[in-house]
């Protein structure tokens, strides 16, 4: 994908940003991509958040290189629009900053069938196929969205290597009570109020710009770089 082709990727979700996906839906989130704030430079956020040490945990789910010196972590929503839009964006952003940059995902669950998506997608991490399994049911979201049975997304989990029958057995497990339970803990300690919200290495991404995202990133690769020197 194309920087142009990203960036316009981007401008989606930060539309759909504003349409959803809040502690029951979008008032947190500002509409950064007007012109006239595509026209202003960047502003970075001046410091990490003072909670910084809860935002990954052991059990966090990783995707990219483990040791990365960078880390995006996303409270998201797994049947949030704007999550699912945004997951491309994520996913590109990432393969074009490896090594130095890996994705930590955290569950905040606000909406209907997320809790069970969670819990699908946390299987799909015992069984070894997290991110297949996740980015098949991102994709099948409309399909489940409004289902609370979410059957297409047990359907699309299967289709991308899930184990069906077994994930039904360890979906209640007290080991994913735990991490569900540690997720939305964390969210309310870092106030989150809507998905998906991005911290890089601590910094927020505060105005939803694309711009911002991308800058905040290279400051912190940057600072990684010089630290290591």
């Amino acid at each position: 994908m194309s920087r142009k082709a990203l960036s316009a990727a981007a401008v989606l979700a930060v539309v759909l940003f504003t349409a959803a996906c809040t502690e029951k839906t979008a008032t947190s989130v500002t509409q950064g991509s007007t012109s006239s704030a595509a026209s202003a430079s960047p502003v970075l956020p001046a410091a990490p958040i003072a909670a910084a040490d809860i935002l990954v945990r052991p059990h966090s789910p990783v995707i990219g290189e483990q040791n990365a010196p960078v880390t995006l972590v996303e409270f998201f929503d797994p049947s949030c629009e704007a999550c699912r839009a945004f997951y491309p964006v994520v996913k590109e952003i990432l393969a074009k900053n490896a090594p130095e940059v890996r994705l930590v995902l955290r569950y905040t669950l606000f909406h209907e069938g997320s809790e069970q998506t969670a819990r699908i997608m946390e299987t799909a991490r015992l069984q070894g196929v997290y991110e297949p399994v996740v980015a098949a049911v991102l994709e099948a979201q409309p399909q489940w969205h409004d289902d609370p049975n979410v059957a297409a997304a047990w359907t699309a989990a299967a289709a991308a290597g899930l184990d069906v029958e077994k994930a039904r057995q360890q979906m209640n497990s007290p080991e994913i009570d735990a991490v569900l339970k540690t997720d939305m803990d964390d969210a309310k300690a870092v106030d989150i109020k809507g998905t998906p919200t991005f911290f890089v290495n601590g910094y927020p991404w505060e105005d939803r710009r694309i711009e911002t995202f991308e800058a905040l990133i290279a400051d912190r690769i940057a600072a990684a770089k010089n630290t290591a020197k």
